[in-house]
């Protein structure tokens, strides 16, 4: 199963947020052994830290182009919400 042989460092926040809903749903099941749930909590733990960091990454990369007074376009840093 992917969830054990992809390294979580070089998913996609796409690939992460689908593996972690995938894991979401299974828990949600209760069906499947004790120490498997578990450690698919982990994964899924590891999987939400990721996302949250390809978040903020994305985030502090959003820019809004501004004008200038002198008709100049620019690139500014997105303020904080």
């Amino acid at each position: 199963m992917a969830e054990n042989s992809t390294d979580i460092a070089a998913m996609s926040f796409e690939e992460a947020l689908a593996e972690l809903d995938l894991i979401v749903r299974r828990l949600e099941e209760g069906k499947g052994r004790l120490d498997d749930s578990i450690v698919s909590y982990e994964r899924g733990a590891l999987l939400k830290k990721h996302c949250e960091a390809k978040l903020e990454e994305a985030r502090t990369k959003v820019e809004r182009i501004v004008s200038g007074p002198d008709g100049s376009v620019a690139l500014q840093a997105a303020e904080s919400v």
